[in-house]
């Protein structure tokens, strides 16, 4: 956790966090909920831009860590992200490379959408679901290679597991909570700092949504 306190691992310091600041757009004075903020680096990102950012996390010993990492601007609530406890209405709430790693997402996206006020905006990213296991299948084969999209699945990791579902399930969930989608971004890394990964530069491996609560 030391080690990405600051600004993340090099995948969310080059290819997420870009995107997600410019999604939010100007944060400055806003009420932001950092939804699954795990070591609490990114609600530190957004107070340092001037926003009043609540990180919620459920594992103890992350939070506190977070907490131990808190400054000015932010504060840190120990909860499952698919019961909330009651806040008031965010300016935006977002939620970063959290709901394909939980089998409850949906509880948790409504949670999130229900956090925002009436116009104020829902931010998530996610591995994209076509391309979760690129670096891996494209080191081996000098290509990507997929074998079912449609399906929904487990994918054991190394110290915890992910869900594939397809693009659509996250889209039609979110207009089914009456939300607007805004903008889809799928992020390839920058040449100049790809240091060899190339499967990175010519496909994304993450996929970021901005939309407007209704």
């Amino acid at each position: 956790m030391e080690a990405t306190a600051e600004h993340g691992d090099f995948a969310k310091q080059h290819l997420v966090n870009p995107v997600l600041l410019r999604l939010l757009g100007d944060v400055r004075g806003r009420r932001v909920l950092d939804a699954g903020c795990g070591n609490g680096y990114f609600s530190r990102m957004l107070a340092a831009r001037g926003a009043e950012v609540t990180g919620v996390e459920p594992a103890e010993s992350v939070i506190s860590f977070a907490r131990e990492k808190a400054g000015a601007g932010v504060s840190y609530v120990q909860a499952e992200l698919a019961r909330l406890p009651a806040l008031e209405p965010f300016d935006a709430v977002v939620c970063s490379m959290v709901l394909m790693a939980i089998p409850d997402w949906k509880p948790a996206m409504r949670a999130c959408v229900e956090a925002v006020r009436p116009g104020g905006l829902f931010v998530f990213a996610i591995v994209h679901p076509a391309f979760e296991e690129l670096f891996g299948t494209w080191r081996k084969y000098g290509e990507y290679r997929r074998k079912e999209y449609l399906a929904e699945y487990e994918i054991a990791g190394r110290d915890a597991s992910d869900f594939h579902r397809p693009i659509s399930a996250y889209l039609n969930e979110l207009a089914a909570l009456g939300c607007r989608l805004r903008e889809v971004v799928e992020p390839g890394l920058d040449p100049a700092v790809a240091e060899g990964i190339e499967s990175y530069v010519r496909m994304p491996n993450f996929l970021l949504v901005s939309a407007e609560a209704g």
